[in-house]
């Protein structure tokens, strides 16, 4: 895992050093609520960024400006291995949300993940209450490509009964991203 910039920001891999900002935003319940695991402690955000820091699938997303860090991504190639496709996933703090970052970060992983990679297919999936994050899907140009029923669930209720929640499958193809790229290069330079 290497560093990639942006104007704005650095991401790079996790550190057990990040749990403070780690616990910023994974102690807070409008920032986890759609997310497979509930509020963080101290103790979970120190296990959980030393368990980042050996995991290569986890971006920490920093500010350029302070360090600091804001939120993080989450790209992983999905089994089986010969389908090159990977998993995208982002969670930033409620501090942070609405400023544009996370669509900042996002694209330039996916132009590391298509340019440099040259990887087939990219694939997210969120809970369709999740307005902000199906919108910043697609603003990336992310293809809506099912509403998936009852899904999964992450979580129970006070009774011990699963909360099932349905999904929005999103994907992307590398070659459709090199177009959207090319198209918006033409029209640029018209």
């Amino acid at each position: 895992m290497g560093v990639l910039e942006t104007q704005r920001l650095t991401m790079r891999g996790f550190k057990p050093e990040d749990w403070e900002d780690l616990h910023d935003y994974l102690s807070r319940e409008e920032v986890v609520r759609y997310e497979p695991y509930g509020v963080f402690d101290e103790e979970a955000s120190k296990a959980e960024a030393l368990r980042r820091s050996t995991d290569h699938a986890f971006w920490a997303v920093c500010l350029k400006e302070s360090g600091k860090m804001i939120g993080n991504l989450y790209f992983q190639q999905q089994e089986p291995q010969a389908f090159q496709t990977w998993e995208l996933g982002y969670v930033f703090g409620s501090g942070f949300q609405g400023q544009g970052y996370a669509t900042e970060a996002c694209l330039r992983l996916l132009e590391y993940a298509f340019s440099d990679l040259q990887i087939r297919r990219v694939t997210a999936h969120c809970d369709p209450r999740n307005h902000p994050s199906w919108q910043l899907l697609e603003r990336l140009q992310l293809r809506r490509e099912g509403h998936l029923l009852q899904t999964g669930y992450f979580k129970n209720d006070i009774e011990g009964h699963p909360l099932y929640h349905d999904t929005y499958a999103y994907g992307l193809l590398g070659s459709e991203w090199l177009s959207i790229q090319q198209a918006a290069s033409d029209k640029q330079q018209a």
